[in-house]
């Protein structure tokens, strides 16, 4: 399935600019232009990526619209702009990346390259999923709600329950760590005995813990941050998506 990818600028050289690059990197994505979010919106196609500027809150105001309009597999949202000041607010609308301008072409190709990976491991990865059986009457079937893997962030331990943090929120069911570690393998790591975090989501991490790409911190366990990296390099070795 080819990747679709839309830039939205209202500077025309810019926005001609960044889809240059695009199509020069990837030739095998489609790429539409629009210089306003007014035409963005009312275009009706969806989007795998999306390079959207920020001016006057704009671009944020247009990426909540996008993500409001979901359904199933998230679109992949990356800032482009001078406005170094709204980038806590990114992590409102789960935005994949930050660029600021005036744009230094080589980080912007390695962000798009991580963009695709991770768009297409999103398409290879929608089948699987996880049934969780939500904490209520054991014979109600309006209590069981399938989880793409995808959508989850991390899994922590809460006493004899684990609590599921995902991009729809946050579900608690009956469970054991163990039992979730050998049922999502290596996509996942066992960072701490009380959290279970996905390789796919990480953002940034150090000896005092990881953080996920909504801006969420996950405890990392003192004496297991050296097999964590070690890990974490094995998996971005072999294909894994990275956002570090």
């Amino acid at each position: 399935m080819r990747i679709k990818v839309a830039v939205c600028d209202s500077d025309k050289e810019v926005c001609g600019y960044i889809a240059e690059i695009i199509v020069r990197q990837r030739p095998d994505v489609q790429v539409k232009t629009f210089y306003t979010a007014e035409a963005l919106l009312q275009a009706g196609d969806n989007f795998d990526i999306y390079f959207l500027d920020i001016k006057d809150i704009n671009g944020m105001e247009t990426a909540r619209i996008l993500r409001s309009r979901e359904q199933g597999l998230h679109s992949i949202i990356i800032f482009v702009t001078g406005y170094r000041e709204y980038m806590p607010a990114a992590f409102d609308v789960q935005a994949f990346h930050y660029l600021l301008k005036p744009i230094d072409k080589v980080k912007f190709s390695r962000v798009l390259e991580n963009a695709c990976l991770e768009v297409r491991y999103m398409q290879g990865q929608k089948e699987d999923y996880v049934l969780l059986k939500l904490n209520g009457s054991a014979g109600d079937m309006r209590s069981r709600r399938k989880v793409s893997l995808q959508d989850i962030y991390f899994i922590e331990s809460n006493n004899k329950n684990v609590i599921i943090h995902t991009t729809e929120g946050t579900y608690e069911v009956q469970g054991k760590m163990d039992e979730f570690e050998q049922t999502l393998g290596t996509a996942f790591y066992r960072c701490h005995r009380c959290y279970l975090v996905n390789m796919a989501k990480i953002s940034a991490y150090s000896p005092e813990g990881i953080q996920v790409t909504n801006g969420e911190m996950v405890m990392l366990a003192n004496k297991k941050y050296a097999a964590f990296v070690k890990a974490y390099l094995h998996y971005a070795k072999g294909g894994g998506i990275v956002n570090v």
